[in-house]
């Protein structure tokens, strides 16, 4: 019997061994099941055979990765070999392309493959894994070692394909080294102005991508910058993807349209004109010269302020077929956003509508794009929210190759200080069926290019890895990243499946840590629809800011389009054709006449399609205010769940991990009370129709700030008014930047509590707050969620700022004294909300 080398030291390790979430679903943690482990020694064969030897080859990786991740798992170090000639492999890992297996160990059926597919045969003491190509001998290399991280040591012999060739991520990553929307850090690509010298985080980035079948990234925002294209650069991306190839993953580039002008000196960016024609083509040149496998360009056009054809009366297909034509003799291919619409549009009309744009811009250009550009749709027709029917666009450019645009980034939902586990709303959206033509037309087929005979089509990420050991800010998080990348390759697959893979290879194969991550996980998303936007009303941020905290009232009276039309009466938009802006018209007619009828249109979408008044009933019963109001409770007390379910983990997850993710869960807790708050007060102020069960505006354990005793703190405003309790909060405004504010707890049964205090952490500061009960110290805190988020929210008293933290298990006395101080640091002004006393078992 084979004996594990590292077996001894696992044991003797003791205790979990810290972790910092560097290696995310890749750790290659030793298995702790003794008979599994033995298993997998008596089944592994003795030798890696690569049938590549080149560095730089993705089969040459395959190679090296299984080395490493069985050396990991299992504890035994095999031997690479690198065969060109054909020998005799008794008991071998065979790894290369069907070619280099076909041409002497073999025969597999070449016809069965679709490019970047694999072969994965596991027999007692034989591994043959065969790709198409090189990419995808890598891809089933991965594979195989997923299964024996999972303990899984069973035969199998499997091809399998990918179910659409684009399968890229975008990341929104600025030459300075900012992300917009990056919540995790700085870029790993840009700093200053130009690619960093140091490549090492982009090679484990892409390490990552591999694992889960991504084969390209766009390092560069979609607001792009000409510079992106000097040739400094140029010369800095092709750095970038000398790391990424050996990987099997190619760089696109972001492309501002009016880089001709702004970088090359030219009098237009027109894209009909000979000019700049012959800009692109040369810059294009210039591009693969160093980059021969580029894989093309993304293009945002005429969007939110950025530069486009129809600046010259041009249409979006001529401004796409200049790019197309200049890589087209490259094989390269343009990602070309449908993104596109005006963001001044007049309110006051009531026809207006963003979500009518994507059909409005797109459609009468069907079958004018080259046939190497796919339009890149995102998956609603507004931009991430938590609820959008699927974009109609879809069904109305049947002659396009289309892309599907997903959201990894959690843009609108929470910014990763919020954790949402995404991929249940992504399977709505791909298993959602246009019916165009009345047959079946499932958005997953569409996009793979089956229902129209497309000959492109695929998957588009919005990722915002930084700097930061978890890439992602939130270590759950990374379980969205995994998962996108193997919804790509098959969209059939289970997101709760999906999701237990990710546990297992992320936190090892305790069922208490599967059961807890799951059980949390998968109520992220309903909980963070109930407790911000609810029944098709969209995410209720603040749309004009940060777009991370609530603010309802930022919706409406704007030329962004994010509307709600509510009023004191009535609420959603109107999208009917027969009243409204027409929206449910651009859907297929079968689709088209549930969304038209308020009685067949879903609640969850009914003021998406429907303006309705807040005592319509809903087919549960409820009138829309009362589910306001009741989601917005019910999101709010799940969420307080999630800290006390994450906490049974502790000792079970390594420490680091452990604290980081309680951290900010507690904090979601925290932050979740302040978005039923504020929303619920809003639409009671607004409707003026009270919460049936009294509980808007009625907090029995708060103390509010301004009935304390104040010295050194004054009365203060937040904006809006609804993300303050009862309107009204104090700050620090004494010239010494010292604040007191004292209560006796009169009115305070002697016994248990938990005391929670609401403030402002507000940037451009890191005020000291201290709570004192009695003279004793109770709680010491810096407003620092800046540091310890790892974004800025707001340099406001405002919905981004407010926040809770929480003391557990205080012993309170009737008439004990409690007291505050707060310390002013720069801007940030020590400013509170509230003291609540919460009774065990209860939800203030």
């Amino acid at each position: 019997m084979r004996v594990s080398s590292l077996r001894l030291l696992a044991l003797c390790a003791g205790l979990v061994s810290a972790e910092n979430g560097i290696n995310g679903w890749l750790r290659y943690a030793p298995l702790s099941d003794d008979k599994i482990l033995q298993q997998g020694l008596d089944t592994l064969p003795s030798v890696i055979v690569t049938l590549n030897s080149t560095k730089t080859s993705p089969v040459y990786t395959a190679g090296k990765e299984l080395q490493a991740g069985i050396l990991g798992v299992i504890g035994e170090s095999l031997n690479i070999t690198h065969q060109t000639e054909p020998a005799a492999q008794s008991s071998s890992i065979l790894v290369g392309t069907a070619a280099a297996y076909n041409a002497g160990y073999g025969t597999v059926d070449i016809s069965k493959f679709a490019p970047d597919g694999f072969w994965l045969s596991i027999q007692k003491g034989s591994v043959k894994i065969v790709g198409q190509n090189e990419r995808g001998a890598l891809y089933g290399a991965f594979e195989y070692l997923s299964r024996i991280s999972r303990g899984n040591f069973s035969d199998v012999d499997l091809i399998s394909n990918p179910d659409a060739p684009i399968r890229w991520v975008n990341q929104w990553d600025n030459l300075d080294g900012s992300i917009e929307r990056g919540y995790a850090g700085r870029s790993i690509f840009f700093w200053n102005g130009t690619v960093v010298q140091d490549l090492t985080r982009v090679a484990q980035y892409a390490r990552l991508l591999a694992s889960i079948r991504i084969n390209a990234i766009v390092p560069n925002n979609v607001n792009a910058n000409a510079n992106s294209l000097n040739n400094e650069n140029i010369e800095g991306l092709g750095r970038i993807a000398d790391v990424l190839r050996p990987y099997g993953i190619q760089v696109g580039l972001s492309l501002n349209f009016a880089s001709p002008q702004l970088l090359g000196g030219l009098s237009t960016f027109d894209p009909l004109e000979p000019s700049v024609v012959s800009w692109w083509t040369e810059k294009t040149a210039l591009l693969y010269k160093r980059i021969p496998d580029l894989a093309g360009y993304l293009v945002k056009a005429n969007s939110e302020g950025q530069p486009g054809p129809l600046t010259y009366n041009r249409t979006l297909a001529d401004g796409a077929n200049l790019f197309a034509k200049a890589v087209k003799p490259y094989g390269g291919v343009v990602l070309f956003r449908a993104f596109v619409y005006d963001h001044h549009a007049d309110w006051n009309v009531w026809t207006n509508d963003r979500a009518n744009a994507a059909v409005q811009f797109f459609k009468h250009l069907d079958g004018e794009f080259l046939d190497n550009i796919v339009v890149q749709i995102k998956y609603g027709a507004i931009d991430f929210q938590i609820r959008e029917p699927a974009n109609p666009l879809f069904a109305n450019i049947p002659k396009t190759n289309k892309a599907i645009e997903l959201q990894i980034t959690q843009e609108y939902l929470g910014q990763q200080s919020h954790f949402v586990y995404i991929p249940p709303l992504w399977k709505e959206i791909l298993d959602f069926d246009m019916r165009a033509d009345s047959k079946p037309s499932l958005v997953r087929d569409i996009v793979a290019g089956r229902r129209y005979n497309n000959t492109l089509g695929g998957y588009a990420g919005v990722v915002n890895v930084g700097t930061n050991t978890s890439w992602l800010g939130h270590h759950l998080a990374m379980s969205n990243l995994y998962a996108y990348g193997l919804l790509a390759w098959d969209p059939t697959l289970s997101s709760e499946d999906l999701l237990h893979d990710w546990t297992r290879l992320t936190f090892g194969p305790d069922p208490v840590v599967l059961k807890t991550v799951s059980d949390i996980s998968l109520a992220t998303l309903p909980t963070y629809e109930n407790y911000s936007g609810n029944l098709g009303i969209q995410t209720l941020t603040d749309i004009l800011y940060t777009h991370f905290g609530p603010n309802p009232a930022s919706q409406d009276n704007n030329g962004w389009g994010q509307w709600t039309r509510a009023t004191a009466t009535h609420i959603g938009m109107d999208r009917t054709v027969k009243n409204g802006t027409g929206n449910a018209g651009q859907y297929p007619p079968e689709v088209a006449a549930i969304f038209e009828n308020i009685e067949t249109t879903p609640d969850d979408l009914l003021l998406w399609f429907h303006h309705v008044p807040y005592t319509h009933r809903l087919k549960s019963g409820k009138t829309v205010i009362q589910h306001f109001y009741d989601a917005h409770y019910e999101g709010a007390k799940t969420a307080q769940t999630f800290p006390r379910q994450w906490e049974a983990l502790r000792n079970k997850v390594d420490v680091e991990r452990f604290t980081e993710v309680l951290f900010r869960l507690t904090y979601q807790a925290g932050h979740s009370i302040v978005w039923r708050d504020s929303i619920n007060n809003f639409y009671h102020n607004l409707s003026r129709i009270d919460d049936e069960h009294g509980r808007v505006g009625n907090h029995p354990h708060r103390i509010e700030a301004e009935r304390l005793s104040l010295k050194g703190y004054s009365l203060v405003k937040a904006n809006p008014l609804e993300t303050a309790s009862n309107f009204t909060a104090v700050a620090v405004t004494a010239t010494d930047g010292l604040g007191e504010a004292v209560i006796k707890l009169d009115d305070v049964k002697s016994g248990t509590y938990d005391v929670a205090f609401a403030y402002y952490d507000v940037i451009g500061g890191r005020a000291h707050y201290g709570a004192f009960l009695n003279g004793e110290p109770l709680l010491e805190w810096i407003g620092d969620l800046e540091d310890k988020l790892g974004h800025a929210f707001s340099n406001k008293i405002d919905g981004h700022s407010a926040t809770r933290v929480t003391v557990k298990g205080v012993e309170i006395q009737k008439g004990d004294e409690l007291k505050i101080i707060g310390v002013v640091d720069g801007i940030e002004t020590a400013a509170l909300d509230y003291v609540a006393i919460i009774p065990p078992g209860e939800l203030d």
